[in-house]
């Protein structure tokens, strides 16, 4: 299945317009501040790209970033311009033709921004441990669209926390279904190539992000997916699918509820594109210099990731006052009214 998803993006696929649906690209929801970082990338880069618009979080100055499934490198040269100069990014794919288009234009990024600071290693990110890779030494993690074309996705939830720091975070973009898909679904070359047939049920996705130590995962973004092509749509019926952000932290001994400590964030602003309020997930919008209640789990993603120093944090461990309200075990998808401008993937 590796072969023919190598041979979909390398050879099926000569330009984002040859795909079949919407799961795989669109910026239509893209922050505008993204948007820039997009023109200082060469064109055929840009040409060559499949992902799901943007992934990138907030406060990446400094940060070392690795990007699993770089593709034609488009994420790993905008996420360059967000990490600086004193940050770098490393991108890791699996297919030759997408990594001769992004290693042919290195120099020429590394010139157009005024510093050096992406490489690219060819390989299969389910096998991340066969790459010379410090473990704990990234505070970042992003995919993009690009963990439902695994076998073995449980293998690249374990190595993505091997690979973090602590406090650190992996932030993708991927594709779920409603259901297990069948088998013949599954490896049907096409439904793979267009993200679907590899897509996770949602809650054994996480499942497997539990297991692999991130607890307690968190939803930022989310929306249905259209099956454009008619064919297609038909094989893969009744099945729903949703593109969805999700963040996970390398935080040990997270709870795998939200319980309640009587705790509150006060979010302080002057976070870059984030002044007003600051979007953690769907559910905790956090407005500037308002004292704002959460479980010991949100306190603690705060208080020990970089986003520490954007918050005041009130309140210990001395009391319990039982579980939140809301932490319920039901479709995570389609909860969330408001557009949350923190991810510019379409995921």
């Amino acid at each position: 299945m590796q072969d023919k998803v190598k041979d979909y993006y390398g050879k099926v696929l000569t330009s984002s317009a040859d795909l079949k649906t919407d799961a795989c690209c669109t910026i239509a929801d893209m922050p505008a501040y993204l948007k820039p970082l997009l023109s200082n990338i060469h064109p055929e880069v840009r040409n060559r790209y499949y992902g799901c618009g943007l992934i990138a979080p907030l406060a990446l100055e400094g940060a070392r970033i690795l990007d699993l499934g770089s593709g034609s490198g488009q994420d790993a040269f905008a996420l360059a311009q967000l990490a600086g100069p004193e940050g770098e990014v490393i991108g890791v794919d699996m297919t030759p033709e997408q990594l001769a288009v992004a290693r042919a234009y290195q120099d020429w990024h590394a010139e157009k921004f005024g510093y050096a600071n992406v490489s690219f290693l060819e390989g299969d990110i389910e096998r991340l441990g066969d790459l010379d890779l410090e473990p704990a030494s990234f505070d970042v993690i992003v995919s993009n669209c690009v963990i439902n074309l695994v076998e073995d996705k449980e293998a690249v939830f374990r190595a993505a926390y091997d690979l973090l720091k602590p406090g650190g975070e992996f932030y993708f973009s991927d594709v779920y279904a409603d259901r297990r898909l069948s088998e013949d679904l599954r490896h049907d070359p096409a439904a793979r190539g267009e993200c679907l047939g590899g897509a996770l049920y949602w809650n054994d996705f996480l499942n497997i992000a539990k297991r692999a130590g991130f607890a307690d995962p968190r939803l930022v973004t989310d929306r249905p997916l259209a099956i454009n092509n008619a064919e297609l749509r038909e094989r893969l019926a009744p099945a729903q699918f949703h593109s969805a952000t999700y963040r996970l932290f390398r935080i040990d001994g997270l709870e795998p509820a939200c319980e309640d400590y009587g705790q509150a964030v006060i979010y302080k602003g002057g976070l870059a594109q984030s002044e007003k309020t600051f979007a953690l997930d769907n559910h905790h919008v956090i407005e500037k210099g308002r004292a704002f209640a959460v479980c010991g789990n949100t306190f603690r993603m705060l208080k020990e990731s970089r986003f520490a120093p954007w918050f005041d944090f009130i309140g210990d461990w001395s009391a319990h006052y039982g579980i939140f309200p809301g932490c319920g075990t039901a479709s995570p998808f389609g909860q969330n009214a408001a557009e949350i401008a923190t991810s510019g993937g379409c995921c």
